[in-house]
This record gives structure tokens, sequence and C-alpha cells, in this order.
């Protein structure tokens, strides 16, 4: 139960690390702000995927 705690606590800190991530790019990159949700909202659907897909790796193997 402890790995769960501990995954859903480093989940939070990966998205606000990759979101502050995205926000560089899109200032680097120069993308306009009518497009930024967009590119906001697919990282954030991807590494939300990624994230869930790790942690039931995790629960499948620790038993």
């Amino acid at each position: 139960m402890a790995i769960a705690y501990l995954f859903v606590l480093l989940a939070v800190f990966i998205l606000f690390y990759i979101n502050k991530l995205t926000n560089a790019l899109c200032v680097q990159k120069e993308i306009p702000e009518e497009r930024q949700p967009k590119v906001f909202r697919t990282i954030n659907v991807l590494i939300t995927i990624l994230l869930i897909s790790c942690y039931v790796d995790i629960l499948l193997n620790v038993k």
C-alpha cells in the first residue's frame, strides 16, 4: 500500500514538472496562444496514460 501512495505522489510531481517543461517548449518554439491548450492537453493525456500503465505494471509485479 505504501508503494501506491509513493507512486501517486511521484506521479503528481512528474505531471507538474512535465507541464513546466511543456510551457518552456511553447515559449522557446513560439507556439501561438491558440494552440497551446491543445499541446498541453495532448502531452498531459499521453503522460497520464504512461503513468497509469506503469502503475498497473508495478501492481502486477509487486505481489
